[in-house]
């Protein structure tokens, strides 16, 4: 039996001027966004703000995830070689102070697709010298190597999602990846560049405890994540494949966790039902740089 939709989650429509003219220009580049791509429900205020995460690296991603709703194959499209001076152009045309890049998991390359990655950062640093970067990583298997090379091309913060607690992780993530990996992740990222902010994120209502997600915000915390997000699962279809929803929580109970979480030292926490991990990114950043000065 399905779960009612609670009154909080109501979702604008996507109807501004400014988000069709940034969804007809995304479209004319042949560039791709998580915004559309993982159906995010803050679409509508994101775009309108002029406000966008891009996906490199293509649409498709290489592993299965249950409670993601970008497409899937063993294999990825063809590396849109151009595709890093495409993402600067269109940061500039836009005029973003700070910007979202995230990508699939492309395990079907050489490198996990990480100097790509890398190609697509320099770009916007390179023509958009104060834009500040974000960067949402795979895992890359775990491959200091790899993260190696997304730190040299220096952006401003590096996140990687843990996705939902340790007991969880096993039944809603791909074999590939796993909650242990996904810290190790983390904590690789600050022993390689200690000064690099970095931040992670979990998803809300999969059937998870409260001890359990103080738990894994202490994990966090132990490896020395700066910034949080925690966000309601949404199910991306009412299928089979896709993890089914627990529970919605509470506004509340957000605040709660918010509350938690800073008093175990994330520099910033951002919870609600409609957070998503680069919801918002630049203003909680930058909010949060002001305040520790």
């Amino acid at each position: 039996m399905s779960l009612e939709k609670p009154e909080w989650l109501a979702i604008r429509p996507a109807s501004t001027e400014k988000y069709s003219k940034i969804k007809e220009r995304v479209k004319e580049l042949g560039m791709h966004t998580v915004c559309v791509e993982a159906h995010c429900p803050n679409i509508t205020e994101c775009w309108s703000s002029g406000t966008a995460t891009f996906m490199v690296l293509g649409d498709t991603c290489t592993r299965g995830c249950r409670f993601c709703a970008v497409a899937k194959a063993a294999k990825g499209i063809a590396v849109d070689k151009e595709e890093p001076e495409k993402l600067a152009k269109a940061v500039g045309e836009w005029g973003l102070d700070y910007v979202v890049i995230t990508s699939v998991c492309r395990d079907d390359l050489p490198d996990q697709g990480a100097a790509h990655f890398s190609e697509c950062i320099k770009a916007i640093k390179k023509s958009c010298g104060k834009t500040l970067v974000e960067v949402l990583i795979p895992d890359f298997t775990g491959n200091d190597e790899y993260l190696s090379t997304i730190i040299k091309a220096e952006p401003d913060v590096i996140g990687h999602n843990i996705e939902t607690v340790e007991r969880l992780s096993p039944s809603i993530r791909d074999r590939r990846a796993s909650y242990r990996q996904s810290l190790k992740v983390l904590k690789s990222i600050k022993e390689i560049s200690p000064s690099r902010y970095t931040k992670s994120a979990m998803m809300l209502g999969m059937g998870e405890t409260e001890e359990e997600v103080v738990s894994a915000m202490r994990d966090l915390r132990d490896a020395d994540v700066d910034f949080l997000a925690i966000g309601q699962y949404l199910r991306p279809a009412s299928t089979g494949f896709y993890a089914e929803i627990k529970e919605y929580v509470k506004p509340e109970k957000f605040a709660h966790f918010k509350e938690i979480g800073i008093s175990m030292g994330f520099k910033y926490v951002a919870a609600g039902p409609f957070v998503r991990s680069s919801y918002k990114a630049g203003e909680h950043f930058i909010k949060a740089m002001l305040a520790n000065k």
